[in-house]
């Protein structure tokens, strides 16, 4: 019995050996829950039929998104097919399974591939897995994808992507692109910031002005202080492009969830109709940055009539069952003067104009409760009392979701000091202009979602982890592309992957094919991984300090200099932690292939 026990376990950690070797075989991001390489591999080639159960229209409509996904990857048609026929083939497969709704299985051999998952939605997350396994160099008439067997589900239920265009107008076009970025990595939000200030993105019928008036300024800032480009601006989404980027999400399995800010954030439509302020304006959408004073105005009943006229426009165009509604950065200046909301405030029985807010939101909540909807918002609206339905997005740091998630509520974590993509993510010295803060790569892919504050039964209540692009400086897609990813693929790992299948060095060795595949795709991500930073101990007792040279990539090759001069192949070249005289400056790049990959990296070696 002893020796079969020992057998057992020996055989056991071979297993896990092998399993984790395999792991470092494969570049899939996120990580799947359970993955193990097999002998042999798939030929792909224009002989392979995708069979899927014809009577059912959602394997249908995947099965020709999958045919045209391989046709771009790698130049190949393949065909469609049933399941009965015969010969090389890639089934897709719904079928009894314990992976949840988006779980799924993927076993590839040398004669077939099989996805199977107990919904569509786990289905379309095996198909971007097998994308992962295409060569992203492909010449000739077929491709290998090698045999494994995966089991995968996602450890969050929400994984979202949160777009700004109310401060800069994105197309059409571009946002179906952002969803497909955003769905190539398991994500499954798309969290549509479509009110702002500076500019009102969706039509609504019963208010024209919204976007006739509200959609266009005169300027935008394009940088901080008084730097102003005098180009109008604007744009706007008609009621028929919402529906179509609605319809373009759901065959990618990605829920648009609007965002209508209120009651902040207002000023292009009171621009519009600036009776629903309390000072009756007039007024202009700014052209430079910042929180405005002017907000809707809490004691007049007609501004409930016209938010609720308006989200019940936005509930007709979005399926989400949540709307989010802002309830961020609120000045309470207007309604501290404001009769009609004074007046609100004695006759409600509110201690001040926190609880005014709440008041406010948690009319609003009532509303959309009545039309089987729920409210998500900023975590100001826990000020003055939480809505009694309401879903908070935690983004001043985690004490918001924290303490929403402590009052039985859910919550939503994007803290500003991990996940807001629109901060610095190299060194700024050699980023382009970003609003401020520093978020690189490996501050996202280190972030847990859950805090260690919360009970295991508090932890239920973290839908998931979402990082935001506001683009009061993203002023292009090619931008907003670049201050995406790599950070994304952070995002879609800690969002998807279970803590004990996360690595830091593996994860930027798998980012290696994800750059090959962001090329392939056209994606102009950010190479502010290669760049070098430095980390120095100072021994002001001896005069000198030691230098440590990192990247966030792989196993970098780097080269540096201590007499003011470029580094080149033929300078010192980085092998561990070295010593650096003082009123000497270090300059450090990335190499690859013989060729400098990075800019240059500057420290100075100082001591006081």
């Amino acid at each position: 019995m002893t020796k079969i026990f020992y057998f057992i376990v020996f055989i056991f950690f071979c297993f896990k050996a092998d399993a984790q070797e395999s792991d470092q075989q494969l570049s899939l991001i996120p990580q799947p829950l359970h993955m193990e390489e097999q002998d042999g591999d798939f030929k792909l080639d224009g002989n392979v039929t995708v069979k899927v159960d014809d009577k059912n229209e959602e394997l249908r409509k995947l099965a020709d998104l999958f045919v045209q996904g391989v046709y771009d990857r790698t130049g190949l048609t393949i065909k469609r097919g049933k399941p009965d026929e015969k010969g090389k083939s890639i089934l897709l497969k719904i079928a009894s399974d314990t992976l949840g709704d988006e779980g799924y299985r993927l076993f590839v051999t040398n004669k077939d591939i099989v996805v199977q998952a107990s919904k569509a939605n786990g289905i379309f997350y095996g198909i971007q897995t097998i994308y992962q396994l295409l060569p992203t160099e492909v010449s000739g008439s077929w491709v290998s994808i090698p045999a494994v067997s995966i089991f995968d589900q996602p450890r969050f239920g929400w994984r979202g992507l949160m777009l700004d265009v109310g401060r800069y107008f994105y197309s059409v076009e571009y946002v179906k692109k952002f969803i497909d970025y955003l769905s190539m990595h398991k994500l499954n939000v798309f969290h549509w910031h479509l009110t702002e200030d500076h500019g009102w993105r969706i039509a609504i019928k019963k208010y024209p002005r919204l976007t006739e008036v509200g959609a266009w300024r005169s300027g935008t800032n394009f940088q901080p202080g008084n730097n102003i480009d005098h180009n109008p601006h604007g744009g706007f989404y008609t009621q028929e492009e919402i529906r179509e980027v609605v319809a373009y999400a759901k065959d990618r399995y990605v829920t648009v969830v609007p965002e209508i800010e209120l009651p902040g954030h207002s000023l292009a439509a009171l621009t519009a109709y600036p009776d629903l302020s309390c000072t009756g304006g007039p007024f202009q959408i700014p052209e430079k940055w910042g929180i405005q004073e002017d907000i809707y105005c809490a004691g007049k009943e007609e501004v409930f009539v016209f938010l609720e006229n308006v989200l019940a426009e936005v509930i007709e165009l979005f399926p989400s069952e949540i709307i989010h509604i802002g309830g961020d950065e609120a000045p309470k200046k207007r309604w501290s003067a404001c009769p009609h909301c004074q007046k609100r405030i004695k006759e409600e029985g509110l201690k001040d104009e926190h609880e005014l807010q709440s008041y406010f939101i948690t009319r609003i909540e009532r509303f959309l409760n009545s039309k089987g909807r729920k409210i998500i918002g900023w975590d100001e609206i826990l000020e003055g009392g939480l809505a009694p339905n309401a879903a908070v997005m935690s983004w001043r740091g985690t004490k918001g979701g924290i303490a929403a998630a402590k009052m039985g509520h859910p919550v939503v974590m994007t803290p500003t000091s991990h996940m807001y993509f629109d901060y610095f993510q190299g060194e700024p010295y050699l980023e382009p202009f970003a609003i401020w803060g520093h978020v690189p790569l490996r501050k996202v892919y280190g972030y847990e979602p859950v805090p260690e504050e919360l009970t295991t039964e508090e932890q239920k209540y973290v839908l998931g982890v979402q990082g935001n692009l506001w683009s009061e400086f993203i002023h292009s897609s090619d931008k907003n592309e670049y201050m995406t990813y790599p950070r994304g693929a952070a995002l879609a790992e800690i969002a998807w992957s279970n803590p004990e299948r996360k690595n830091w060095e593996d994860f930027k060795r798998r980012m290696e094919e994800q750059y090959r595949r962001y090329e392939q795709k056209g994606i102009n991500y950010s190479r502010s991984a290669y760049q070098v930073y430095f980390e120095v101990t100072d021994q002001v007792d001896h005069n000198k300090s030691t230098v440590n040279l990192l990247t966030d990539s792989y196993q970098p090759e780097i080269y540096y200099t201590l007499d003011g001069s470029e580094p080149t192949t033929q300078s010192n070249q980085f092998e561990g932690p070295f010593e650096v005289p003082v009123q000497k400056t270090v300059r450090a790049a990335t190499f690859k292939d013989g060729q400098r990959i990075s800019p240059v990296s500057s420290r100075a070696i100082i001591h006081f």
